[in-house]
């Protein structure tokens, strides 16, 4: 017999070119499946990349105006830095707002009707008022400033991820309270004009560019007070209007989400940012609250004491002092009523969203759906038992039928139920030392400041008879 080399068989050859071939087809897969992968990354780092160039144009818009409104409170001497401007807020608010008008009123006294046109004690009393509302706003607001900067103080670097959706919002509400300086400012000093000059013209000085300069140093120190007190009032009305934005956005989160921990997490945070509202402007607001009283009851007490004829002449400094004083006390009152009930107001919102939720078409549908469902693998399981065919079968131990809708349904109505009474328990709103600034606390000090206001005229308008 002869041996020979024998061939392998031709079987072995193919497959061992179709694994060759195999091979070679997984790694152009596997090479056209990374150029796919680069192409979705790079898709996905441009359509990342998009809505970061808008957030960075709606930021610079805000930046803008963040910087502008800081270049603003640097002009009237609320930012204080540094020692430097901390010196010179303080030296120029004393020059103006102080020393100026009551060197003017002590030299002015010394002309043709004097005493019957300008009485020396009312405004003083008016500078002093003035003054020291101005004071208290440079001081509280000087400080939150110092502390936290514009944009922590205004709550607008908060939300980082939805500053692209509010950055609209800030914006408007910024240009509505400026416009809102402008639209109280500009007839307090209308008023305050043309009752300087009616009184330039009833008094006589020893020459027409004398009055004339009296009349413009009044002016322009009762507007730079008035400025200063008015701002630091709108300046607390702008953040609570900035804090309604996020409370509207929670109203509308109730609409898109069906999380309840989500909602509760919100509703804490925005708690939170009215807790630290409160604790920073507390202070403010009682000053304001006390001083604008105090400076009603020493008007009417000069007033009631005063012998002459009161009129707008001597007297209309009381009338504009008044208007601006209430003015600001009611800007206060106002966003703090106004922030109280809109977070009050998210109870009936939940209550609403409850009650759809428990009561609405799909839930009661998802209810008989389920039942049905387990009527009929109830009734299955019963024919199941009853058919088989031997009685050890039948003696098994036959399991009562679940409901896994059912106790998802009660587990999610049972979250709904405690999250309203938590929002029911956890109202939220501007706080003072515990008292929630609302519309029950605003008629309470009215009541109270008309009592007070009935006792002094009580105790000073007496009215005597002759034998």
């Amino acid at each position: 017999m002869i041996i020979g080399l024998i061939p392998p068989p031709p079987f072995k050859f193919h497959a061992h070119i179709t694994q060759i071939r195999t091979s070679i087809n997984q790694l152009l897969l596997l090479q056209m499946s990374d150029h796919h992968l680069q192409l979705e990354l790079e898709q996905e780092q441009q359509q990342q990349q998009q809505p970061l160039l808008v957030k960075s144009e709606d930021e610079g818009d805000l930046d803008g105006c963040l910087q502008q409104l800081d270049l603003y409170f640097l002009l009237l001497g609320f930012n204080q830095s540094s020692y430097i401007r901390f010196g010179i807020s303080w030296v120029t608010f004393l020059m103006i707002g102080v020393v100026l008008p009551v060197v003017v009123l002590l030299m002015i006294t010394n002309c043709l009707k004097c005493d019957l046109y300008q009485v020396q004690g009312f405004e003083l009393l008016v500078v002093s008022s003035h003054a020291s509302l101005a004071a208290s706003a440079l001081l509280c607001l000087s400080h939150n400033l110092r502390k936290y900067g514009i944009r922590k103080f205004l709550f607008v670097d908060q939300y980082h991820g939805h500053v692209q959706r509010f950055s609209n919002h800030y914006l408007q509400k910024i240009s509505e309270s400026k416009r809102a300086l402008l639209l109280w400012f500009l007839p307090c000093l209308i008023l305050k004009l043309v009752r300087e000059v009616i009184r330039m013209m009833y008094i006589q000085h020893e020459s027409w560019w004398q009055s004339c300069s009296i009349l413009v140093t009044l002016t322009f120190s009762w507007s730079y007070v008035t400025i200063i007190f008015l701002s630091s009032c709108l300046v607390f009305h702008l953040v609570c209007n900035l804090q309604i934005i996020h409370f509207d956005d929670y109203g509308n989160l109730l609409e898109r989400e069906t999380d309840v921990l989500v909602f509760i997490e919100e509703h804490a945070r925005l708690r939170h940012h009215l807790s630290k509202i409160s604790h920073r402007f507390r202070i403010y607001i009682l000053l304001v609250f006390i001083l604008v009283t105090s400076s009603q009851f020493a008007t009417l007490f000069q007033i009631t004491e005063f012998r002459d004829k009161v009129t707008f002449i001597n007297g209309g400094d009381f009338a504009v002092s008044s208007i601006a004083q209430v003015v600001g006390i009611i800007l206060c009152l106002n966003a703090a009523a106004k922030i109280s009930h809109r977070a009050q107001g998210i109870a009936s919102l939940a209550s609403r969203w409850h009650a759809f939720a428990s009561c609405g078409p799909d839930d009661a549908s998802q209810m008989r759906f389920s039942n049905r469902n387990a009527s009929f693998e109830a009734a299955h399981t019963l024919l199941r038992s009853v058919s088989s065919e031997s009685d050890m079968e039948a003696m098994n131990y036959i399991p009562l039928p679940t409901n896994a809708q059912l106790t998802s349904y009660l587990a999610s109505y049972h979250r709904r139920q405690a999250f309203l009474m938590y929002l029911q328990n956890n109202p939220g709103g501007i706080t003072l030392y515990g008292w929630t600034v609302d519309r029950g606390l605003i008629n309470t000090i009215f009541f109270i400041e008309l009592s007070l206001v009935l006792f002094v005229f009580g105790r000073t308008t007496v009215f005597t008879t002759t034998n």
